[in-house]
C-alpha cells in the first residue's frame, strides 16, 4: 500500500491527483490556473513563462497536498516548444498551442523534405504548425538570434520534470512526448537530428528517450518521477485504453485515436502517428469540424446552446427526413479539403423544418468522425469499442446517434481528470519496478473509470444506412475526397 500523484499541467491550469498506487483510487486533489493574463474573449497566447507552470503547480501541491506521496508523474500540453541555451536557460518564451504563426513554416518543412510522403515515412507524421519541428523552422526565419542560441530542447513534461529533479545534466522524455514532436520516429524508436537541423539550422541536443515504466529520477528528498507524458497519451492511460479501443474526442475540432500495435505512416498526412504511455502506437486522425458544427447549427437556429439544440434534433428521426450536413465549416483535413465550405443537400419541403436541421448537425458532426475513424480501419486498426469524450458526449442527440454510427458500443466515462489520473498510474508503475514488485512490460491494474455503455442493438442497420447517406453527398460533392 502507498501513494503516487499525477500532475496534469494543462493549457490554462495545474490540476494534482492523489490515488491509491493499489487501486488507483483517488484520495486527494488539487488545483490552480497558471497566472497567465488572457482576457476575456481574447485568443489564448502563443507564448508562456515557462515559471508560470511551476507557479501553478506549487499552489496545486499547497495546504499538505503531496505528503506521503512516493512517487509523482507528469502531463503536460502537448507541443509546447521549450528552447534552452547551453546553460539550461529558456531562450525566449515556451511557443505553446495550435500558433498559426507558424503555418508557413509548415508549408517550407514539407516542401524542404521532398513532399508529405517523405515526412510521413521519416516521422509518421506531416509537419503541422502546433508540432515543434515547425515552431523550429518559424523560429529559424523569424527570431534568427534566438534560434542560433538555442542548444537543448525540450517540451512542456521534460521541462517540468527536469525541474522537479533539480535540473540535472541528464534530460529525459517519453515515447509519446517525442513522437509528436516531428523529429523522432515511432516506427524506428529514434530521433532524426537531420530534421532539427533542417528546421532550425544546427543540431542541439534532445532529451534521452526513456521507456514507460522506467523513472526519470529521484528529488533529494527520495521522491521518484516517472517518465511523464503527453496529455493525448496521459488521458488514454488514465482511461485504461487497451487493444480494440479507441477513443472520440468531440471538441471544437475532434479527433479519433485508437491503441494499435505498430506504427503507421501515412502518406495521405490524415494520420499522425504517435507512440503511447505504455510502449504501443496511438495513430490519431483529426477532424477540424466537430462541436463547432453543433454551435453554428444553434446559431443558426436562435438556440441559447447545445443542450437546447439535442432536445430539438430528439424530435426528429435518423436520416433527418433525407437532410444531409457536410459539417466542413473550417475547410477540413479529413479528408484533405482545406479550402472547402459546408454543405446543405436533401432540401425538401418537408425536411424544411428546424427538427431536422438540428438533427442533421449532430449526424453529420458523428458520420464526418465516422469517416475519420475509417480511415484508421481502413489501415488494419481494430475497434472493438469506442470512448465518448468532450462536454458535448453528454448530449442525448450525440447518445442516441454515436452508437448506430459508429457501428460498434461507446462507452461515456464520467468527467474526471483522466490526464492527472493517467501520470499518477504511470508513477505507480515506475514505483512499483524501482521495488520490484511490478513487471517494466505489465503497468498496474487498477479500477476502470465509471461509465455509461451503449449499444448499437436493433439501430445498426439503421445507422448504416444514414451513414451511407451522408458518403453519398460526400462522394457526388468532393469526388475522391478518400482517394490518395
Amino acid at each position: 500500500m502507498g501513494i503516487v500523484a499525477g500532475l496534469d499541467s494543462s493549457p490554462d491550469f495545474t490540476r494534482i491527483v492523489v490515488c491509491d498506487t493499489d487501486t488507483g483510487a483517488v484520495l486527494r486533489q488539487g488545483y490552480a490556473p497558471h497566472p497567465v493574463d488572457t482576457p476575456d474573449g481574447a485568443a489564448r497566447p502563443s507564448d508562456v513563462d515557462p515559471q508560470a507552470w511551476l507557479l501553478s503547480l506549487g499552489e496545486a501541491a499547497g495546504g499538505g497536498l503531496l505528503e506521503g506521496v512516493q512517487a509523482i508523474g507528469v502531463s503536460a500540453q502537448q507541443n509546447a516548444l521549450v528552447p534552452l541555451d547551453a546553460q539550461g536557460n529558456t531562450v525566449r518564451p515556451a511557443m505553446v498551442g495550435g500558433d498559426k504563426r507558424a503555418q508557413v513554416a509548415a508549408a517550407d518543412l514539407i516542401d524542404a523534405l521532398g513532399g508529405r510522403e517523405a515526412w510521413a515515412q521519416a516521422v509518421g507524421s506531416v509537419p503541422q504548425a502546433a508540432q515543434p519541428v515547425t515552431k523550429l523552422r518559424w523560429l529559424a526565419k523569424t527570431e534568427p538570434e534566438n534560434a542560433r542560441r538555442t542548444a537543448v530542447l525540450l517540451q512542456a513534461h521534460d521541462w517540468l520534470v527536469w525541474q522537479l529533479l533539480g535540473r540535472p545534466v541528464r534530460r529525459t522524455t517519453d515515447r509519446g512526448g517525442a513522437s509528436g514532436t516531428g523529429y523522432w520516429s515511432a516506427a524506428t524508436g529514434g530521433y532524426r537530428p537531420d530534421l532539427v537541423e533542417l528546421a532550425l539550422g544546427h543540431q542541439t541536443m534532445l532529451p534521452e528517450v526513456i521507456g514507460p515504466s522506467d523513472a526519470a529520477g529521484t528529488t533529494p528528498e527520495g521522491l521518484l518521477i516517472s517518465a511523464g507524458t503527453g496529455e493525448t497519451m496521459a488521458a488514454a492511460f488514465g482511461l485504461g485504453l487497451g487493444f480494440g479501443d479507441a477513443v472520440v474526442s468531440l471538441g471544437a475540432s475532434g479527433s479519433v485515436m485508437a491503441v494499435h500495435t505498430e506504427a503507421l505512416a501515412d502518406t495521405s498526412g490524415m494520420i499522425t502517428s504517435l507512440a503511447d504511455a505504455t510502449g504501443m502506437h496511438l495513430p490519431v486522425v483529426t477532424t477540424l469540424n466537430a462541436v463547432r458544427a453543433l454551435r453554428g447549427t444553434a446559431e443558426l437556429l436562435g438556440l441559447s446552446d447545445l443542450e437546447a439544440l439535442s432536445d430539438l434534433a430528439m424530435k426528429s428521426t435518423p436520416g433527418s427526413h433525407g437532410l444531409v450536413m457536410l459539417p466542413y465549416l473550417e475547410g477540413e483535413r479529413t479528408p484533405n479539403l482545406p479550402h472547402t465550405a459546408g454543405t446543405l443537400a436533401g432540401l425538401r419541403r418537408e425536411s424544411m423544418r428546424a427538427e431536422h436541421l438540428a438533427r442533421a448537425s449532430f449526424e453529420g458532426m458523428l458520420c464526418g468522425l465516422a469517416d475519420a475513424l475509417d480511415v484508421l480501419r481502413g489501415r488494419g486498426v481494430e475497434v472493438r469499442r469506442i470512448f465518448l469524450l468532450g462536454q458535448a458526449a453528454e448530449l442525448p442527440a450525440v447518445q442516441a446517434a454515436a452508437p448506430m454510427l459508429f457501428g460498434t458500443q461507446v462507452v461515456v466515462p464520467q468527467p474526471a481528470d483522466y490526464a492527472a489520473i493517467g501520470a499518477a498510474r504511470q508513477a505507480a508503475w515506475a514505483l512499483g519496478v524501482s521495488q520490484g514488485t511490478l513487471d517494466p512490460r505489465t503497468p498496474p491494474v487498477w479500477q476502470g473509470a465509471a461509465a455509461q455503455v451503449l449499444e448499437p442493438g436493433d439501430e445498426l442497420a439503421v445507422g448504416q444506412a444514414v451513414r451511407q447517406q451522408f458518403v453519398s453527398v460526400r462522394e457526388q460533392t468532393h469526388p475522391g475526397a478518400f482517394r490518395s
